[in-house]
This record gives C-alpha cells, sequence and structure tokens, in this order.
C-alpha cells in the first residue's frame, strides 16, 4: 500500500463527510456535494481529474432526457450490469439526504451515454417501484446478485427518521434504524419484496456489503438501539429459480467490529478493508484483505501504510472508494488551514506498482464509507463552488471548464440556518418546529433597517400571533438590534389637536296660528 497526498487546496467546502464516487471507464466522478448546486454545475456531478497530485473538479451535463438528482448523502450506491461478465454498466442510487436534511425513498439510474476529452455527458432516470417499496433512508447498502441467469438488487439496513405519529418537540429530527428488513427489487418488472429473516434482529447502519455471484456479505455496522458495533458477519444467499426467490442468511464468525469502513477491490476475488470507527472517538487504522472463493470468506490482517501523523491524531476521517484499488481520503484541515472548511485530502493505492499499471479493476462492493457521526452534524450550509488546485494560473489552456467559485454570486446568506443575531441559536441539527406553521424549516423575518437582513422570529422572542400579525400587514419591521436605533433617527410628529365645531343653538318652534273659522269649530267641539 501506497498513501499520497494530494496538494493543499482550497474552496474544497463540498466535499464533506457523506459523498460519493462513481468509476466509468477509469474516470472517477463525484457526487454528493454539499449544498444545492449552482448555476455553474446544476448537474452537481464533476469529473475528478488528478495530474501531478493536483485534484480539480470539472461540471458534467446531463442528457436532455435526463430527470433531475438532487445532492445526496449517505445514499446507497452499486454498479449494474447486465450480467456478470458484461462491460457496459451502470449505477443504482437509492436514498441519502439532500441538502435540507431531507431524506430521499427515490432510485435513479445513471450512466454514461458520451465522452469527449472537453464534454462528459450523463443520463440519469428515476424507476418507480411497486410492492413491498424502501422507505427513506441513509447509510444502507444496495448490492447486484447473479443467479440462474437473472439479476436482483438487495437492499439493506440503514437509518430514518422517527415516525410523524411517535415524534415529539425534543424527538422532531431523531432518527432510528430501519427495520433489518432484506428488500429484493427486480428493476425489469418494476417490483420490490421484503423478508424478515430471524438471524437478523437489529437494525444497521453504515455497515459493509460484498458481493459475488448470489451471495452477499454484511460486515460490521453501527446500531443505533444498542450504540454498539457488533462484530457482525452474515452471508445471504439469493436463489432465483422460476418461481418464488429463495432468501436465507447464516451467521459466521470471525467478522470485524468496525462501522464507516471502506472496500475497494484489487482482483477478482480479493478485497482490501481500511478506514472506519472502533467507536465514537476511535478511528480504526488497523486494514485487513478479504478473500472471497470457493463460496467462502476469509478476512486476514494486513499491513496498513504509514499513516501520517495528520491522520493518526485527528478526529474524525472520511472517504469513498475510487475504484481500480483506490481509495480517496480526508481528515479536517482544523485551524491549520485559512479557509475553515478546508481538508486534507489523500489517495490510498492498496495495488503495487505493477499491479496499478496492467489492471483495471472494476468495483463491485457497495459501502458506506464515511463517518455517521460528524456527518450527522454537519451544517448543510449553501454550497460554493470550487476547484481543486493550489493556483488559478496552474489550469491547462484546454481547463477552461473548471468549476470556478468566481463565477457564481454568493447566496451564503439568504440560506434558513444563517446566525441572524449575536445570540442565535438556531442550529439545523438541533431546532424543532416552534410556530405552528413551521414544518422543516425556522420562520424568518425581514428587519429593515439599511437594505434589509432576515432574522428568525424564534430569536427575535415573538409570540406566533404578532408574527402573523406582521406577515399579513404592510408594515415595516425592525429587529431587537435595529429597533432603538430606528426609534433615535425618528422624528417625533406633531398631533394636531381636534377641533370641535360649535353646537347649533336649538331653534325655538313658533306657536301655531288658527283661524278664526278653526277656532270657532275648535270651541263648538269642545262645549259640545
Amino acid at each position: 500500500m501506497s498513501l499520497q497526498m494530494v496538494s493543499t487546496v482550497s474552496n474544497s467546502s463540498l466535499l464533506q463527510p457523506g459523498f460519493s464516487l462513481l468509476n466509468f471507464d477509469g474516470h472517477v466522478f463525484f457526487f454528493g456535494q454539499k449544498g444545492w448546486p449552482k448555476r455553474s454545475c446544476p448537474t452537481g456531478v464533476f469529473l475528478l481529474d488528478i495530474k501531478q497530485n493536483e485534484l480539480k473538479m470539472k461540471p458534467v451535463f446531463f442528457s436532455k432526457d435526463s430527470c433531475y438528482l438532487p445532492p445526496l448523502r449517505y445514499p446507497a450506491l452499486c454498479s449494474l450490469r447486465s450480467d456478470a461478465r458484461a462491460d457496459e454498466y451502470q449505477y443504482i442510487i437509492h436514498g441519502g439526504k439532500t441538502p435540507n436534511n431531507d431524506l430521499s425513498d427515490k432510485i435513479y439510474f445513471i450512466s454514461l451515454v458520451s465522452k469527449t476529452s472537453k464534454k462528459m455527458t450523463f443520463q440519469c432516470i428515476e424507476k418507480d417501484l411497486g410492492g413491498d417499496v424502501p422507505e427513506a433512508r441513509y447509510g444502507h447498502t444496495i448490492n447486484v446478485v447473479h443467479s440462474r441467469g437473472k439479476s436482483m438488487s438487495v437492499l439493506f439496513g440503514g437509518r430514518s427518521y422517527t415516525p410523524l405519529a411517535q415524534r415529539t418537540t425534543e424527538t422532531w429530527n431523531s432518527v432510528v434504524d430501519c427495520l433489518p428488513s432484506v428488500f429484493l427489487i427486480d428493476f425489469e418488472f418494476g417490483c420490490c419484496t421484503s423478508y424478515m429473516l430471524p438471524e437478523l434482529q437489529d437494525g444497521l447502519s453504515f455497515h459493509v456489503s460484498i458481493a459475488k455471484d448470489d451471495t452477499i456479505y454484511i460486515l460490521g455496522g453501527h446500531s443505533l438501539q444498542n450504540n454498539t458495533r457488533p462484530p457482525n458477519l452474515y452471508k445471504l444467499k439469493i436463489d432465483l429459480p422460476l418461481g418464488s426467490p429463495a432468501v436465507t442468511c447464516t451467521v459466521l464468525s470471525g467478522g470485524i467490529s468496525v462501522s464507516s469502513a471502506i472496500v475497494t477491490q484489487i482482483s477478482d476475488t480479493e478485497f482490501v478493508l481500511v478506514g472506519g470507527y472502533l467507536s465514537d472517538n476511535q478511528k480504526r487504522l488497523a486494514c485487513n484483505t478479504i478473500i472471497l472463493e470457493d463460496n467462502k470468506i476469509e478476512i486476514v490482517e494486513n499491513v496498513g501504510p504509514e499513516w501520517t501523523p495528520d491522520i493518526k491524531h485527528c478526529r474524525m476521517w472520511f472517504g469513498c472508494d475510487m475504484g481500480e484499488g483506490s481509495v480517496l481520503l480526508g481528515i479536517p484541515g482544523a485551524n491549520k488551514q485559512i479557509i475553515p472548511d478546508a481538508n486534507y485530502f489523500y489517495i490510498l493505492r492498496c495495488k503495487g506498482a505493477e499491479e496499478d499499471k496492467e489492471e483495471e479493476v472494476m468495483t463491485q462492493t457497495c459501502s458506506q464509507t464515511s463517518s455517521e457521526d460528524p456527518g450527522d452534524s454537519t451544517p448543510f450550509e449553501d454550497s460554493e463552488e470550487f476547484c481543486f488546485s493550489a493556483e488559478a494560473n496552474s489550469f491547462d489552456a484546454d481547463d477552461a471548464d473548471t468549476y470556478n467559485e468566481d463565477d457564481e454570486e454568493d447566496e451564503s446568506e439568504t440560506g434558513y440556518w444563517i446566525t441572524c443575531c449575536a445570540s442565535c441559536n438556531i442550529d439545523i441539527n438541533t431546532w424543532v418546529p416552534f410556530y405552528s406553521t413551521e414544518l422543516n424549516k425556522p420562520a424568518m423575518i425581514l428587519c429593515s433597517s439599511g437594505a434589509g437582513h432576515w432574522v428568525h422570529a424564534q430569536c427575535m422572542d415573538l409570540s406566533e400571533t404578532m408574527l402573523l400579525r406582521l406577515s399579513e400587514a404592510n408594515v415595516k419591521y425592525f429587529c431587537n438590534k435595529h429597533i432603538d436605533l430606528n426609534k433615535g433617527l425618528q422624528t417625533p410628529q406633531k398631533v394636531a389637536c381636534l377641533k370641535k365645531p360649535p353646537m347649533k343653538p336649538l331653534r325655538k318652534k313658533k306657536p301655531m296660528k288658527l283661524s278664526t273659522s278653526a277656532k270657532k269649530s275648535f270651541l263648538r267641539r269642545l262645549f259640545e
């Protein structure tokens, strides 16, 4: 094994725990950026171009008949071939977290349709399923098995939000382990069937799964219910006869207690397991070789690379399989870099130098490769465009399409998760709805001071009645910081005295005058 550091980069805040890498014909593509895509790369998919220890990111394009693919972090991802030995393949993407912290339950198929030196074009298609459709989740795995000339996908594990009926104010954003069901998905007919196996009792997430022919091996993982990382090793065997499929599970010994590990394939039967966590605060620096032969699995401890001091002493790390026996690793830059969100990146090559030049082995593994704990607490801020390069003038002439954040406007101040004032305590990971009108975003109100700025209604101690009144009335609002300043600048208006109009005197009624004949008639009636 050899460990090589990628030159120090800037503006790398998009590349955070939970990203995924796709390998098409030896080209590595990045997916699952931090934040929503911007105009420079609306697809959110980038080509990773590594030259002279510099890692540049170039945007790719989608075909006109493609659907929209949101940036998803911690999805389940694997390659799909028409048969085990086919050259053409595509990737399956299921679930994951969106930048709004929502969970996806959709399934996408992504494939490379055209490739030139200047432009890479993908096709993305959303698949509809019927039957026992898996709920929205993240931290799970999906694999493809081949049996009797048929192919099916197998989905297992993951986490999801607490059901709405069970949520309280304190547990609104809490997550739980999904049920340990095994989902068998037939994409040809668009149907899905779930299986509950007695050997699988507890839910798992951020585990590793490796598929070979009709067998899937599930290794490690983290259980939220017990807050443990049991040394699991399960063997799932899927038989696909003409009738109903048969799914069996066998519990094997010799597992490893690890979560968020990374698996890369170095030969037809050999895989390398690196990274991960032994506990919430302890990384796993050991490496293992996994051998799949004669319908058996053998896990052997391997001599790992010479880890750098920065890797040994950092609290967290993350990464993903690049294919062809290589792994991209990242560690936080902490305070050593000018940009606080910047990270250090390394490429771990698990094959020898001669093998790396002669062989190109595509990965048939699916693993959740990023730390679940730091990833869950990472704020989902607005994205920043970037390219990996030490200097802007280091671009070649043919790199004119490199993604550059200078081409974009700063939209970071328009989000819901800003720090609106000195006492602001709104955090995306701990926030729960405060007003009845809130759902998944905090209520905000515009302060009219100066050019105007947005503040959280909860931070301004606004009652729900006052908030509704301000939203309906066409009046200016000033936050707690600027309300006194606004009052000091205002000149009190003179209140005009009301002038009461004088009351008109009442007119006296004139006595009625009667004619002589009328008087005589009145007296005659009176004395009769």
